[in-house]
């Protein structure tokens, strides 16, 4: 079984549609979904991943709706549709890899696999620490 990339444990078959641009905010900066999505307060690689398994016309009405709330790009309020069917088209065709079928269990389960690993990690160099700070130096008797 492959292992998950610790240090980017996101799908990269969300890149192409969380990269992409909804448009240009008041200031002419480009503004990619995954901004609009986190500004939303949304997580944005769950909703990538509940976005696919929606299906693509309920993935493009659902997020239609959210760019309709988000303020921030001027011409979102009138074109939020085709905006929407556009990147819509982006998303991975549905749950079929194994990245993606962790993706999906994981917005399931609500916590990533990642999470024991990074533990793991952080309990080794605790101990670590410990044995370096405290082990190292005798009493001199």
């Amino acid at each position: 079984m492959a292992t998950p990339n610790v240090l980017n444990p996101h799908p990269p078959e969300f890149e192409r549609f969380l990269y992409a641009s909804v448009g240009e905010d008041r200031n002419g900066y480009v503004v990619t979904v995954l901004s609009t999505l986190a500004r939303l307060g949304l997580d944005p690689w769950k909703e990538a991943a509940e976005l696919v398994t929606l299906g693509r016309d309920a993935a493009q009405a659902r997020l239609g709706t959210r760019l309709a709330r988000f303020r921030d790009v001027p011409t979102l309020a009138s074109d939020h549709g085709r905006v929407a069917r556009d990147l819509s088209q982006l998303l991975p065709d549905g749950p079929t890899s194994g990245t993606l079928k962790r993706a999906s269990a994981t917005v399931a389960d609500g916590h990533s696999g990642t999470t024991g690993v990074i533990w793991a990690v952080l309990a080794i160099i605790f101990v670590l620490f410990q044995v370096l700070t405290f082990g190292g130096s005798g009493s001199g008797e």
